[in-house]
């Protein structure tokens, strides 16, 4: 079966039709089944998306966009220190 990709306004909405589902006396097996997630997901999407809003997870995921850029740009710029400091040290 092919690996779906859910978009976090997509992951908020099923989020909610679960507790929806839950608060109406179903299962968490149940209310999973129903919006077409393993419990896992459930519980991985709640705890990462749980009480956020739309525009809320929006600005999480640019964050996170952000924050691995600026790691890959630190770990550049630290392996360029240290071939200059190694550099720098030699007998040429």
């Amino acid at each position: 079966m092919a690996r779906r990709r859910h978009t976090p306004e997509q992951i908020i909405k099923k989020l909610r039709e679960a507790e929806v589902a839950i608060a109406e006396g179903g299962t968490v097996a149940q209310a999973a089944r129903r919006i077409g997630v393993t419990e896992q997901t459930f519980y991985r999407w709640r705890s990462e998306y749980g009480g956020l809003r739309i525009d809320q997870a929006r600005r999480l995921k640019r964050l996170e966009l952000e924050n691995s850029r600026l790691k890959r740009a630190v770990a550049e710029l630290t392996l360029d220190n240290q071939i200059l400091r190694e550099a720098s040290e030699g007998n040429f």
